[in-house]
């Protein structure tokens, strides 16, 4: 493979990342826990957006229940935004010999 021919397919590839990046800050992906009484958004870059909370799961007597709900919301969110992230990134990289860039 010549230079100017692996030059230009780093080019290639590099606007195709940027533009995937671009695209996946748009996207969105939703994690619910508790049989849905608690849901969390994130963007495909990761970002956490929007939280939902039932008011049935909210007692001020079992705080730390709500606080595991939430955080297991986030965390499952989070992960599916990486997956979708990862995903995305893998069809830029296919064929070039590169794993995904955003997998964990």
């Amino acid at each position: 493979m010549n230079v100017m021919k692996l030059m230009k397919q780093a080019q290639t590839m590099q606007k195709d990342m940027e533009r995937i990046q671009a695209e996946l800050a748009t996207k969105r992906v939703e994690f619910s826990s508790g049989g849905g009484m608690v849901t969390a958004t994130a963007t495909g870059d990761g970002g956490v957006v929007a939280l939902k909370i039932d008011p049935k799961v909210i007692n001020p007597a079992d705080k730390e229940m709500l606080e595991d709900l939430v955080l297991a919301a986030v965390d499952g969110a989070i992960k599916k935004s990486r997956e979708m992230a990862s995903g995305e990134m893998a069809k830029v990289t296919a064929g070039m010999g590169m794993p995904g860039m955003f997998g964990r």
